[in-house]
């Protein structure tokens, strides 16, 4: 039974007239989801500090938890926003920045990734390694612990944070060991091949449909790249193995086109010898987690995912 108030949302949203991205030119669609942020989004919480970087050419921004001392070397999320690797930005994905820095106590860093279709595949990707390598080589200016670094993100941030993990354990950039502490998948896409049954049974009325994630896949991989579905770089769950990857938590979502991806990832995980555990609130919808003005359950996720943190991060 879909959640109450996640009804409320989809019912509001219709009776706007709220356009589809699929409906929309990318850059129509990103002005969009960029404007909407305010209604559904709490306020943005206090943080101790904010600060906007760069790591080569990839803009990020860093957080510290509300509390922590200035010179606290603290262990480190770095943060993929979801938005089909098309939409989505810093300022979308601000508030749950600031709310996984306070409820895990760790430093956040979050990542402006290359978006498509102007920058196809592998090159968010590639940013994504990149950025975090780079927080790992920055750790002391930064104030973190590179030993306690952890990688996340949601939908298409899942994606690349999946991806990341796979890639530092095999070194895939040939520039030698960056170890991944632990993984925070939320509704992750981790199958670009788009086949699993829940994209029959969630694939349409739920916001995210099938054939946003066809825009979205065709956008990033580019329509007909037959070859891109099956690369572990876009299709994390198609690794050849997931042995040797850090502990994970993958949250999923009941009426959410990809919610049977990322079971199976966390079963594939498991089925490895990885520490892994998959949380599926049965009642939302995909994107649930950035709409905590809205869905109280935003807010029961986020809770969970600083608690984890925090656990497996701790010291």
């Amino acid at each position: 039974m879909l959640h109450p108030q996640a009804l409320d949302l989809i019912d509001l949203m219709v009776a706007r007239g709220v356009l589809p991205a699929e409906a929309m030119a990318p850059a129509e669609a990103r002005a969009a989801y960029r404007d909407r942020r305010g209604y559904a989004q709490p306020a943005p919480p206090d943080v101790a500090e904010v600060r906007d970087l760069q790591a080569s050419e990839v803009p990020l921004r860093a957080y510290r938890p509300l509390g922590s001392a200035a010179q606290a070397v603290l262990p480190v999320l770095v943060y993929f926003h979801g938005g089909g690797w098309t939409i989505g930005d810093l300022d979308t994905h601000d508030v749950v920045c600031r709310e996984l820095a306070n409820g895990s106590g760790c430093a956040v860093v979050a990542v402006d990734y290359r978006l498509a279709p102007e920058h196809r595949f592998p090159a968010a990707f590639e940013d994504a390694l990149s950025a975090t390598r780079w927080v790992a080589e920055h750790a002391a200016a930064l104030r973190v612990d590179a030993s306690r670094l952890a990688v996340g993100g949601d939908s298409a941030g899942g994606n690349l944070a999946a991806a990341v993990a796979l890639a530092a354990r095999d070194q895939a950039d040939g520039r030698g060991q960056l170890p991944i502490a632990y993984q925070l998948l939320i509704y992750p896409a981790v199958d670009m091949r788009r086949a699993h049954p829940s994209y029959e049974s969630n694939g349409q009325g739920y916001i995210l449909t099938k054939e946003a994630m066809r825009y979205y896949c065709d956008h990033y991989l580019g329509e007909g790249n037959v070859a891109a579905l099956t690369d572990w770089r876009a299709s994390p769950l198609l690794a050849a193995t997931h042995a040797g990857l850090p502990p994970a938590l993958v949250i999923t979502a009941g009426f959410d086109p990809l919610r049977d991806e990322g079971r199976d990832y966390a079963r594939a995980l498991n089925a490895d010898g990885v520490q892994a555990n998959e949380v599926c609130f049965d009642q939302q919808i995909h994107g649930f987690i950035t709409m905590g003005g809205l869905l109280d359950e935003a807010n029961t996720a986020l809770a969970l995912c600083g608690a984890e943190l925090r656990r497996h991060l701790k010291p």
